[in-house]
């Protein structure tokens, strides 16, 4: 297997600001910061600082810095303002119940968790001092500051953390739950709670900054930051992908991308997540680590095109992630929510329709894919549920479950509601809609998650939306090998390979070995480079370098590109992109 070493791993977006716009190191920070005070000073007796912080940013590394630069400030946080745990605890529960992974998306806004009485009496000490500095989530919220900073925190940190064992559950310091069960509270409550409040002070942001990497902090101008998401959106770019182990885990990535050997394998690569991936700004060198979702939730329109954000709003609907099978083993055999379902049970709008693109695949490799014809329902869930329950009857997947072979460049569409996994030795890129923890594992091969303990299985959910009539045959008339040409030009041609019609993501896939003009159609476009070493991307824009399988977003704003090889291929053996975006 050939290693790619070109794979980028820390993907940045080229930006400007002056030198008087930015900063480094806490020395660094807290001297700009300085600089600031003493200028609002000069018209007016005080100075209140707000540094607003996303759930899971370490406030006592802010305090220490302020309070080393500032030592005789009112330094506070927004710690203790919580309402009491009991009753945060009470706010919460309705939105995150008793299941050990789904909770409902919350409707609570982030005030809602403090005091009144506390918070009143913490704006009134912040703003009678001289210079009075309040450190936390809400912080802009209880304060009307003369400065705001933001301390923004993109969601695969925060999980590191928890995975470390750090507690970043809004105002619950005792707290002492585990990594999964923080992250279901981050992503049902406490994320969603940040994010909204951003969204409001966001065009207000003084400062923007980074405390991603423990001690080394980064400081960027509000303007100049927001400046640099527009110009994002004009451009091709890549966010920057994170990779993580899995049970069925494998050895593609590794040696593909030369990762490094900490993991005992990478399953998972998420490569365009913008929910839980960073976007890096470069500044002249200074390269600040943000949320992708904060390009979202600035340029949503430049971004997704109207037709798409009308449709969806802030959020982006296209998901491209990589799942290593290869020197593995098989996926769970799983089903996805119907909409009915998934708006119903967990308050989202749409559902994880998703598919399955083999970037390489063993001569072994294969995919399951709708139930078998001819078998009998109420006996697969026995089956099934004997399985869960004695560990010496396994479930007999190839009775009940159609599998096909699976070879390079195979494209098999998965609607929700249809019964699925990937075999052992594949290197599959799905492309998905963005809801992506809603998965109900119906059979695991009777095998342990990475922490020794049995994964959760959802037996009972996946029953009730599991589309029966999606049997063996449907899914060789609908889901597989299905592909049409388009168009054709003399150094390129284009075809369709899916998704299904149920399913409102279309792909196309461009095979070329010259010049290839490729129209957006107004809306965004996600494509990676399925076939070829390195291609360029150009346009109303510097050119794009794009290396084998990685992935990149193109803006709607940009309406066309051209993408072209970069390394000798000819019509017998050319370059490919596999292409998504939206049907409108």
């Amino acid at each position: 297997m050939n290693r790619t070493p070109n794979y980028d791993l820390k993907p940045s977006v080229p930006a400007a600001c002056s030198p008087a716009e930015k900063a480094e190191g806490w020395a660094g920070v807290c001297g700009l910061l300085r600089r600031e005070v003493e200028s609002i000073t000069r018209s007016q007796p005080s100075c209140s600082i707000a540094i607003e912080a996303y759930a899971g940013v370490r406030l006592q590394e802010i305090v220490d810095a302020m309070r080393q630069e500032f030592p005789d400030a009112v330094i506070r946080t927004t710690e203790d303002l919580f309402l009491l745990e009991s009753e945060i605890e009470a706010l919460v529960d309705p939105f995150l119940g008793s299941d050990v992974l789904f909770g409902r998306i919350t409707t609570l806004s982030l005030l809602k968790l403090f005091d009144p009485i506390k918070t009143a009496q913490r704006s009134i000490e912040i703003n009678q001092a001289e210079i009075g500095i309040l450190i936390g989530p809400g912080a802009a919220g209880i304060i009307d500051p003369d400065l705001l900073v933001c301390a923004d925190l993109p969601r695969w940190e925060i999980q590191q953390r928890h995975r470390a064992g750090e507690q970043t559950a809004l105002g619950l310091p005792s707290a002492k739950e585990s990594a999964a069960e923080q992250y279901k509270r981050g992503y049902f409550v406490d994320w969603r709670l940040c994010d909204t409040f951003k969204r409001c002070l966001w065009e207000e942001v003084d400062w923007v900054l980074d405390t991603v990497v423990e001690n080394d902090p980064k400081l960027v101008s509000g303007p100049r930051v927001r400046e640099a998401l527009e110009h994002t959106t004009g451009r091709p770019f890549r966010v920057v992908p994170f990779f993580d182990p899995a049970p069925w885990g494998g050895e593609w990535m590794r040696q593909k991308f030369g990762l490094k050997n900490e993991a005992p394998n990478y399953g998972w690569c998420f490569d365009c997540v913008p929910e839980e991936n960073s976007l890096v700004l470069d500044f002249d060198g200074t390269s600040l680590e943000l949320p992708a979702i904060d390009l979202i939730f600035q340029e949503p329109e430049a971004l997704l095109g109207q037709a798409v954000y009308s449709r969806f709003g802030a959020e982006f609907p296209i998901r491209f992630d990589f799942l290593d099978t290869v020197g593995g083993g098989n996926l769970s055999l799983q089903v996805h929510p119907t909409t009915d379902f998934i708006k119903s049970e967990f308050g989202m709008s749409y559902t994880q329709d998703e598919s399955y693109y083999l970037l390489d695949a063993h001569d072994s490799a294969a995919v399951y894919l709708g139930v078998k014809d001819g078998a009998d329902r109420s006996m697969m869930f026995d089956d099934l549920r004997a399985a869960q329950e004695d560990e010496t009857k396994p479930f007999p997947a190839d009775k009940y479950a159609a599998r096909w072979r699976a070879k390079k460049h195979d494209h098999f569409l998965i609607p929700a509601g249809t019964i699925h996994c990937s075999g052992a030795g594949s290197m599959v890129l799905e492309i998905s809609a963005t809801p992506y923890i809603f998965t109900f594992k119906l059979w695991d091969w009777g095998r342990l998650g990475l922490d020794g303990k049995p994964r959760p299985i959802n037996i009972d959910r996946g029953e009730k939306v599991l589309n029966w009539s999606r049997d063996e045959s449907w899914a060789r008339k609908n889901l597989i090998y299905q592909v049409s040409k388009i168009a054709h030009g003399e150094t390129w041609r284009e075809e369709r390979t899916g998704l299904h019609e149920t399913e409102f993501i279309e792909t196309h896939r461009h095979w070329f070995w010259s010049d290839c003009p490729v129209d957006t159609g107004d809306g965004v476009n996600v494509i990676n480079l399925v076939e070829g070493e390195a291609a360029v991307i150009k346009g109303d824009f510097a050119p794009f370098e794009v290396h084998y399988a990685e992935t990149v977003i193109i803006p709607a704003a940009v309406a066309w590109f051209t993408i072209s090889p970069l390394s000798d291929c000819t019509e017998e053996k050319p370059m490919a992109i596999i292409r998504a975006f939206v049907r409108t």
